[in-house]
């Protein structure tokens, strides 16, 4: 299986054979892998050595650590590409899982006065703050924080907000325009980690979005945290001429 007198590192050596194993169908996604004592009695090597491999394994996204239980082959990263406009829910549905949201806070507020020149609102004027948990094929996917213009939507109700909102907005009559993105990694906080279900420390993606309306009036800004180990965004790049 390995070689110990070979130049190339034992750590890698074990990456490569557990890569082979789920190539083979021997592990398969969503299944649990032996545990670092069994690695170590397996390949009679130090259980530093096995657990530099999996660590390497897990930053790669191909191992998933679920604390308590142990580690996992992850289910494989679901692919969005940046081009376009589409919700969360959008996307899910277009790749035939459940979207579903879990509400984690809704309330009105005076828009955070951080916000008001992306809003192009006043400090006295008002916002929906929506927290949720965004579900595909009930795994937790990302965290979602909106805050969206109470001027625009008039009579916003928590029942609402469960479904997809740009749905919803589109069925009140409102178009949606364009918007402004930007992403940037990070790691997750001890509190944001119980609620995508990672352990603490796990690369996240965080993506601030600004949307507009079809006549250009700021509709709503959302914070997200999207897990790293089961989300990647793609992009179609040009050179031009």
């Amino acid at each position: 299986m390995i070689d110990k007198q070979s130049p190339i590192p034992i750590y890698y050596q074990i990456e490569e054979y557990i890569k082979k194993m789920i190539e083979n169908k021997t592990f398969n996604p969503g299944e649990a892998i032996p545990s670092e004592r069994e690695f170590t009695e397996m390949f009679e090597v130090s259980r530093m050595t096995i657990r530099q491999a999996l660590t390497n394994l897990v930053n790669e996204g191909i191992l998933v650590r679920k604390k308590g239980k142990g580690t996992f082959i992850s289910e494989g990263k679901i692919e969005q590409p940046l081009q376009g406009l589409t919700g969360f829910s959008e996307e899910m549905e277009k790749r035939g899982l459940v979207p579903s949201s879990q509400l984690l806070e809704f309330k009105i507020l005076q828009v955070p006065e951080s916000m008001t020149k992306q809003l192009k609102m006043s400090l006295n004027q008002k916002v929906y703050e929506i927290k949720r948990i965004r579900y595909a094929d009930q795994i937790p996917m990302a965290i979602e924080t909106a805050y969206v213009s109470c001027d625009i939507i008039k009579d916003l109700h928590e029942e609402d907000t469960l479904q997809s909102l740009y749905a919803y907005l589109e069925k009140q009559g409102l178009k949606i325009g364009h918007a402004s993105q930007t992403l940037e990694a990070s790691l997750v906080t001890k509190e944001d980690a119980k609620l995508l279900d990672v352990p603490e420390h796990s690369p996240v993606l965080l993506i601030d979005r600004l949307t507009f309306l079809s006549d250009n009036r700021p509709l709503e800004l959302v914070k997200s945290i999207f897990r790293a180990d089961r989300y990647k965004f793609v992009i179609d790049i040009q050179r031009k001429d």
